[in-house]
């Protein structure tokens, strides 16, 4: 029974002394001395040469943690664009009040209490819902951040939910009123503040 081999291209299984694949026409001249599967051999499988395979480009890494100052600036620049969301909202209560109380010559009390009650709460929950929801979206961090290539991540480096990110921002409190929970950023190992220990987080710089 005559011998085979294998197309070094395609991998088609050809007879052996044949000079072109016939499957993909390649010309085919076996090794000398390379040993040809018996035709018929059930467990002998056929040796494909690897094909070459292209991946992306990998996505930036982080090099380090990102530490107090540069997190600093990148919170001034959150609080300015939650401030601009929420201005408008202040504004119209505030218009309402001195409307309210021109016929008295100043501006209406109750409704400038009101308005301000309004506006604080409007300012808290708009905060949570964007820090919150930008931590947890795809790009992990929120626009101040994003400027300074850093990432809210979890303790091993990945993605954090929602609700993790939740407990982030509701953890700022605790480092609000003891403010050393801020200035824990500046010498723990890991550079974590507070919220970020209680949250189970870290904050990455690209």
């Amino acid at each position: 029974m005559n011998g085979t081999f294998f197309c070094n291209k395609c991998g088609a299984q050809n007879v052996a002394g044949s000079q072109f694949c016939a499957r993909c026409g390649t010309a085919t001249i076996p090794i000398a001395g390379a040993p040809t599967p018996a035709m018929g051999t059930p467990n002998s499988a056929p040796s494909y040469p690897a094909a070459a395979t292209q991946y992306p480009a990998a996505a930036p890494v982080a090099t380090g943690y990102a530490g107090f100052w540069i997190r600093f600036v990148a919170f001034i620049i959150d609080a300015i664009i939650v401030r601009v969301v929420v201005a408008p909202i202040g504004m119209i209560f505030g218009i309402a009040g001195l409307a309210g109380g021109m016929t008295h010559g100043f501006p209406h009390l109750g409704m400038a209490i009101f308005g301000g009650g309004v506006t604080f709460m409007f300012a808290l929950v708009a905060s949570w819902l964007y820090e919150a929801l930008m931590e947890s979206s795809s790009y992990q961090a929120t626009l101040g951040k994003m400027i300074f290539g850093m990432k809210v991540t979890d303790l091993n480096g990945n993605r954090i939910s929602f609700a993790q990110a939740t407990g982030r921002h509701f953890a700022k409190l605790l480092s609000w009123i003891l403010f050393i929970g801020f200035i824990m950023v500046g010498f723990t190992e890991r550079k974590q503040g507070l919220h970020d220990i209680l949250a189970g987080t870290l904050v990455l710089k690209s």
